[in-house]
């Protein structure tokens, strides 16, 4: 416990440190809950993850929100206040969908609350869908690594099934990628 929660607050608090092993690592955590002995007990790894990500979460949307707009300030030629006005623009039309969907992607589920933060989502709403989400992503990847670590060809195949959750978990990435550089007239 004392392992998994800074990790599951680090990979979501700290804008900084977006490519830890989120899913593969509650699905690790679920397999190892669901063995003999129980050396974890999925009663209280389940909320004590939504406590750790929740709190990652609120850090991250306070960091946006306190010192992510004073960037912008700054008149560097990346960041424009024009830019500034349309992630506002668009987490007030997408906002919920990008904190629940976004949860489920690696990277995206370490900006999200922060880009929620610069983009002045209001409090309430952006603790509802981070919650929402929060709530699927941690019971969905712990309870599928309970239910499934323990079936004899996912055991005797663990890595190739972590290394499975990591590729399906950065797919989506991957293709965003090479269909904007395509999108661009860019070759990968």
């Amino acid at each position: 416990y004392l392992i998994l929660f800074p990790i599951v607050f680090v990979e979501t608090g700290l804008v900084v440190m977006p490519l830890l092993p989120g899913d593969s690592l509650l699905f690790a955590a679920g397999s190892i809950a669901a063995m003999d002995g129980h050396p974890l007990n999925i009663f209280v790894l389940i909320p004590l993850l939504i406590v750790a990500a929740l709190l990652g979460d609120n850090t991250n949307y306070f960091i946006g929100s306190k010192l992510g707009i004073k960037v912008f300030d700054l008149k560097w030629k990346l960041l424009k206040r024009e830019y500034l006005e349309q992630t506002e623009a668009f987490y007030e039309k997408h906002g919920g969908k990008t904190l629940v969907l976004g949860r489920f992607l690696p990277i995206i589920r370490t900006f999200a609350p922060f880009v929620a933060g610069i983009g002045r989502m209001p409090y309430k709403i952006f603790l509802t869908y981070s919650v929402v989400g929060t709530t699927f992503w941690i019971s969905i990847f712990v309870f599928g690594g309970y239910y499934f670590g323990n079936i004899p060809i996912v055991k005797e195949n663990f890595t190739l099934v972590i290394l499975g959750i990591i590729f399906v978990s950065v797919l989506p990435g991957i293709i965003e990628f090479v269909r904007h550089r395509y999108a661009s007239g860019k070759t990968p």
